[in-house]
């Protein structure tokens, strides 16, 4: 799998935005995904306070790596939604 760049991500050409019935929708899965991950990231968090034995250590960096570019994408995708919608 390749991973693109939240800054590659095409935008609109300029002045264009997105329709708003498209953004108020991506604006509520950006919400739910906000959700989901909070959990993630407090489990993450909370993993890393207790003493845990190899392999468990090198499945919390893994966590804590997979956590942190879910939550630059999450914050990607919202600043896209703000940037290119007048909602």
């Amino acid at each position: 799998m390749t991973e693109k760049n939240p800054a590659d991500m095409p935008a609109p050409s300029s002045g264009e935005e997105i329709p708003e019935e498209i953004a108020v929708e991506m604006r509520r899965i950006a919400h739910d995904l906000s959700n989901a991950l909070e959990i993630v990231v407090q489990t993450s968090y909370l993993l890393g306070t207790v003493e845990l034995k190899a392999p468990a250590t090198d499945w919390l960096r893994l966590l804590d790596s997979g956590v942190q570019k879910a939550m630059d994408l999450n914050l990607a995708l919202r600043t896209f939604i703000k940037q290119h919608s007048s909602v």
